[in-house]
């Protein structure tokens, strides 16, 4: 492979979980590393309601459709703005191929939206999953849940709950990744 860029075949991440979990941070993360290793990595912003990235976006939903601009045309709320930017993707599907289309080998790291119903409700993740493998992508799903759900039964059992919906429904490898832990105290560490 030599001192270039090492090519390992079309790979993706679906990184999934509720608002506030961590998955902008978990990407900007998994960018750093998988450039450390010489690996060409994209990020793609799938949230068309994220306003700030630590990361640089090589594609972004915002460019075809924004929650902002669903509800001042149609006067949905953000969640029915949301669901609707997403079905509007999925009705233009070739957009977001033809984006990645140069891509080659390169490695996707894909931050969607903290909405779970997009997961659990509706098809729309599991059409984009299929599109990106009908492109020969190897899909993954990482699916991100605050560890301060540990602190709470019932909290944790819906997250699981959660997790083993998005699992069930996109039919993709999947992990799950507890994540802000070095925010937990100490007693909640050894409960």
């Amino acid at each position: 492979f030599g001192q270039g860029e090492r090519k390992m075949g079309k790979h993706a991440q679906i990184v999934m979980g509720p608002a506030g979990a961590g998955k902008s941070t978990y990407c900007d993360t998994i960018s750093k590393h998988m450039e450390s290793a010489k690996r060409t990595v994209h990020l793609i912003n799938l949230d068309p309601a994220a306003e700030v990235f630590n990361y640089p976006v090589s594609v972004d939903i915002k460019d075809l459709i924004t929650v902002d601009e669903v509800m001042d045309e149609l006067q949905y709320g953000p969640n029915g703005g949301l669901v609707y930017a997403m079905e509007y993707l999925v009705e233009h599907i070739d957009w977001l191929l033809d984006e990645i289309d140069d891509f080659e080998d390169d490695y996707l790291i894909i931050d969607c939206p903290g909405q779970v119903e997009l997961y659990s409700h509706h098809p729309l993740m599991r059409t984009i999953v299929g599109a990106l493998q009908n492109l020969g992508y190897k899909v993954a799903g990482v699916y991100l849940l605050d560890s301060h759900f540990l602190t709470d039964t019932s909290k944790f059992i819906s997250g699981a709950l959660s997790c083993l919906s998005a699992m069930v429904r996109l039919e993709i490898p999947h992990i799950n990744v507890l994540t802000k832990v070095d925010l937990l105290n100490k007693k909640t560490k050894t409960r």
